[in-house]
């Protein structure tokens, strides 16, 4: 495999990731990882990674979920982490030279086109990387290819807006600020493009996968404090997407408002919405 196998088949991706998508995404890591990690290790278990296994993390980002399948496969396995940013990879590279670990590597590539060694890895896991591809059959093709016979895939992925309030409160308050958008294309590449669970169960059909599974998950997500929901919802997502661009007066009228929506959910315990996903796995 190439050291770099990213293609330019998913370039708005690429360029998301590799500037201001993932510049955000870095300023708000510690807030998001508080967010997903549940949700991630939810779908690990799902997985049932067990000692000596190759597993292939899709979407690594710094590393949070390749670091910790490496121990659940312990020094015997082997997990690479896949990902089109560099300067997340960076985070995940100088973790792993800080940590010394020999079963973790990462890669910068696409894994819609990245060459992968045939039948290399027993699964291939996600933690909400996989919705991003221009063309998701053809990604989900390829890492076919990359799993031993009855080899695992197992991802989480978002249900609706709808369902989701930690989404749908801000970005409603934001509306009130924000010029009105037309409806997104529901199987455009985005964090919710796997919305539709026969979507879902289609392309992975079409693309090879049997015993396909999708398991709805509900949790609550919000943050720790208020002021951390705040900045991580504005911040990043969505919102975050919508407001990048934005002056400051206009940031700070959308800032009050989703401060004001968000209130109302506050606890002991932080912060908390509903969060809907879904856990999908499927075999080679």
């Amino acid at each position: 495999m190439s050291e770099s196998g990213v293609e330019p088949v998913n370039a708005a991706q690429i360029e998301h990731w590799n500037g201001d998508g993932g510049a955000r995404w870095l300023a708000n890591l510690d807030r998001v990882q508080y967010q997903l990690e549940p949700l991630g290790r939810r779908a690990m278990d799902r997985a049932g990674f067990r000692p000596g296994e190759r597993v292939l993390d899709i979407g690594c980002g710094t590393g949070n979920t390749t670091f910790e399948i490496a121990a659940r496969v312990g020094p015997e396995g082997a997990v690479t982490g896949i990902d089109v940013s560099l300067p997340l990879l960076a985070v995940a590279r100088e973790r792993l030279e800080k940590s010394g670990a020999g079963n973790v590597f990462f890669l910068e590539a696409d894994a819609q086109t990245a060459s992968f060694p045939s039948g290399g890895a027993d699964c291939v896991f996600s933690r909400f990387g996989v919705m991003f591809f221009a063309d998701s059959v053809a990604a989900f093709r390829n890492l076919y290819g990359a799993l031993r016979p009855d080899g695992r895939l197992a991802f989480v992925c978002w249900r609706a807006v709808a369902e989701n309030e930690w989404v749908a409160t801000p970005m409603a308050a934001a509306s009130r600020h924000l010029p009105p958008v037309p409806p997104p294309d529901p199987d455009a590449p985005g964090p919710f493009a796997f919305a539709n669970p026969d979507r879902v169960r289609n392309i992975l059909s079409e693309a090879g996968f049997r015993d396909v599974a999708l398991e709805p998950v509900d949790l609550e997500m919000g943050g720790r404090s208020l002021d951390e929901a705040v900045a991580t919802l504005t911040g990043v997502g969505p919102l975050g997407n919508a407001l990048s661009q934005a002056d400051a007066a206009l940031r700070e009228k959308v800032v009050s408002s989703v401060r004001e929506a968000l209130a109302p959910f506050e606890t002991l315990e932080g912060v908390r919405l509903r969060s809907a996903a879904w856990i999908v796995t499927a075999r080679r």
